[in-house]
């Protein structure tokens, strides 16, 4: 073998790119280590080295990554879930009202009282399938853009939280209820949750196919995936998950209000493009999107570690999503041209 062949050979290996993640990883840490040297600077102490911090920051973030594990899926699609936060906040009343104790004297459905904590959980899941499956059927059968048809049921299922107690909060729920929002169970959850999705996505035919789809529809279609039903599928599970962070937040706060969730599903999108999730649908992972979430979390507590004020904060959030939307872009762009 000649040394030219040698060279040839070597040279597409040291061309190669390092895994998305990775780079999403290398965000994360320069992003962490600017407000570690920033909170010396301006705070005289440690953005860092304090668990406390960093514990609060996990919890805030854990409930809207539940949410953003769904959306991921949604975006790989070719799709987008504006109900997420709607969902949240009705659910997270439907199921308080079936979780409350017989000790409280205005409870919602004074027969159905001190139920097990399986009973409201269902309950709240299937509201949650309900939702998802009539996206996925406007979505998959009627044909209407994503957009428009979650956008109209998240009014919907808003103004549904709204009606359902005529606004008032629903609270005093069971104890075995409140658990799965106490201590650090809303991080075990979503960890939980994002295993199971990273394999799913990652070893399973529903990836394969969520992908495929999301790459092009039409090419998945002729070779054989039934586009429609597993477009049903994604919007389901989707859906469900934000039962789950609706019910989470809930038991977290031993309270329901109608106004829960408002404007998670966009702090969800968010964190799936932070995380690599290509709104053009064919590319992301649940990987990447924990990655997102944890920087979503970073920027958030450091801006408040800062003390800037909120109106900034929001600003700057929404900046660093157009941002990653724009690199996304430059991506597509860049691999069309190499293609």
């Amino acid at each position: 073998m000649s040394s030219q062949d040698i060279t040839a050979r070597a040279a597409p290996r040291s061309h190669r790119k390092l895994p998305a993640e990775v780079n999403i990883l290398l965000v994360l840490i320069g992003i962490a280590v600017v407000f570690e040297i920033l909170g010396w600077i301006f705070q005289g102490q440690s953005f860092l080295f304090s668990w406390n911090r960093l514990k609060i920051m996990i919890l805030q973030v854990s409930v809207i990554g539940i949410i953003a594990v769904g959306v991921t899926q949604v975006i790989i699609s070719g799709g987008i879930d504006l109900s997420s936060g709607s969902v949240v906040g009705a659910v997270a009343m439907v199921a308080m009202s079936f979780a409350q104790v017989s000790t409280y004297a205005r409870a919602v459905y004074p027969a159905l009282t001190d139920l097990p904590m399986i009973v409201p959980l269902l309950i709240g899941l299937g509201c949650g399938a309900v939702v998802g499956l009539i996206n996925g059927w406007l979505i998959a059968y009627t044909k209407i853009p994503p957009f428009i048809a979650t956008l109209g049921t998240m009014v919907t299922v808003r103004g549904f939280a709204k009606w359902y107690t005529k606004g008032q909060p629903i609270s005093f729920p069971t104890e075995g209820f409140a658990w799965i929002g106490s201590g650090m169970m809303p991080v075990v959850i979503f960890i939980l949750v994002a295993a199971i999705f990273h394999v799913a996505m990652k070893y399973t035919r529903y990836g394969k196919f969520t992908y495929a789809i999301g790459a092009n529809a039409q090419a998945a279609r002729v070779s054989g995936i039934d586009v429609e039903r597993h477009l049903v599928k994604v919007y389901v599970i989707a859906a469900m998950l934000a039962a789950l962070a609706g019910m989470v937040v809930a038991a977290r706060g031993q309270t329901a209000q109608a106004g829960m969730g408002l404007a998670y599903e966009l702090d969800a999108i968010a964190m799936a493009v932070i995380g690599g999730v290509s709104l053009n649908g064919g590319r992301g992972s649940i990987l990447g999107t924990a990655i997102g979430m944890i920087i979503f979390g970073v920027i958030i507590s450091g801006f408040t570690f800062l003390r800037l004020d909120a109106y900034y904060q929001e600003m700057i959030k929404g900046a660093i999503v157009v941002a990653a939307v724009v690199a996304d872009v430059h991506r597509q762009r860049k691999r069309r041209k190499t293609s």
